[in-house]
């Protein structure tokens, strides 16, 4: 806000004999703002498009996810404690369905993030139009993404980079890899460095610092595990993993193990489909551009992750069709956006604007208004 001068531009001045004339366009606050984010992340998904919010001028109503409400009131404490004034920063809880619904209908709401599914997202569109006049609406509704990874690759990092993306936070989060496309020339190499990491992984207690995977956070999510597990052992093999765990403290909680899956045909309707549990599929390719034509040939287009020369990586970047795309990124194949380091936002069914965070994201909380002074 700074950098742009709080968005204040003056523009050119006509020529009127006898008059001075200033004309300026200026960015200015919506009002309202409401904040809806995700049980998976709901510090930095607050935090992020509130403080865009707020920065831009607008007021902000935060409703958290109904799993993981604390975190979220413990931030609306920060705000207050730092001396925010009552009404600046707001903290809604309640069910998800109900109160949601209320704050969606509500017209004093000026413009809407939302962070979840697909599902959720493309309802809360639709019903955004039936009101009086049009609510921007900044929707973040999930991913299916893929890595790509060249005969040139450096295996061992690709491995890793697609073990983190997929794992990491059990592969809940709408970045995480769960399609993975290789070369049929390092298929075979690389299927098996990924499977002898996967099974190094350690599952428990999170709070226990050499834990890699905690518990999925519900129950549902548990059973879909289960259900996919089970289609997925019928029409492809389930190399490592594929079991819910249930012994000693793992069966005080929804605990599943990591799994690669090999040999899935491609008609297979769970390579379209956000899974939200850690599972990765992995399939070999003839050459790179197959593979390209099925990393974009998926309704969403969130993140996307590439291992290979510089060159293929340029032919990547320039056809890939996501919102974030990573290069040879061991720390997480298609996972790992860090604030002042790389933008955020989806491109068609992920999101509605294609920005998440970054340098434009400001630009979506607030409205343009041309001023035009003559005297």
């Amino acid at each position: 806000m700074e950098k742009n001068n709080g968005y204040l531009v003056q523009m050119g001045s006509e020529t009127l004999p006898g008059h001075r004339v200033i004309n300026q366009s200026i960015m200015k606050p919506y009002g309202v703002w409401l904040v809806v984010s995700p049980f998976n992340f709901p510090t930095p998904l607050t935090c992020g498009p509130a403080g865009a919010a707020l920065v831009a001028g607008n007021t902000v109503v935060s409703k958290p996810s109904a799993e993981t409400t604390w975190v979220v009131r413990l931030l609306a404490e920060c705000f207050r404690d730092a001396g925010f004034p009552d009404g600046v920063f707001n903290f809604v809880t309640g069910q998800n369905e109900p109160l949601g619904q209320a704050l969606l209908d509500n017209e004093s709401v000026g413009g809407i993030t939302f962070t979840g599914s697909y599902h959720v997202g493309m309802r809360i569109l639709r019903e955004n139009s039936r009101l009086r006049y049009p609510r921007p609406l900044i929707l973040e509704m999930g991913g299916k993404n893929a890595t790509i990874v060249s005969r040139h690759a450096n295996l061992e990092s690709a491995a890793w980079g697609i073990v983190r993306s997929a794992f990491g936070a059990q592969g809940q989060k709408c970045s995480a890899s769960s399609r993975v496309y290789a070369e049929v020339e390092v298929y075979d190499k690389l299927l098996a460095r990924i499977v002898e990491i996967t099974k190094s992984l350690s599952i428990g207690n999170p709070t226990d610092r050499d834990v890699y995977l905690g518990p999925l956070i519900r129950e549902s999510s548990y059973r879909c595990f289960v259900d996919y597990c089970l289609h997925l052992s019928e029409a492809g093999t389930i190399i490592t993993g594929g079991r819910t765990l249930t012994s000693g403290i793992l069966g005080k909680g929804f605990y599943c193990e990591p799994t690669v899956v090999a040999n899935l045909p491609r008609e297979h309707p769970l390579w379209k489909k956000e899974m939200f549990v850690p599972l990765v599929m992995v399939e070999p390719v003839k050459h790179p551009e197959e593979a390209l034509a099925l990393a974009n040939n998926s309704d969403y287009g969130l993140t996307g992750g590439f291992f290979g020369t510089p060159e293929e990586a340029h032919w990547y970047l320039d056809r890939i069709e996501v919102g974030v795309a990573y290069v040879n990124r061991a720390q997480g194949a298609s996972t790992g956006a860090w604030p002042g380091y790389q933008s955020f936002g989806g491109w068609k069914g992920s999101g509605s604007s294609g920005k998440g965070n970054g340098l434009y994201y400001l630009l979506s909380y607030m409205r343009e208004q041309s001023q035009t002074i003559i005297d």
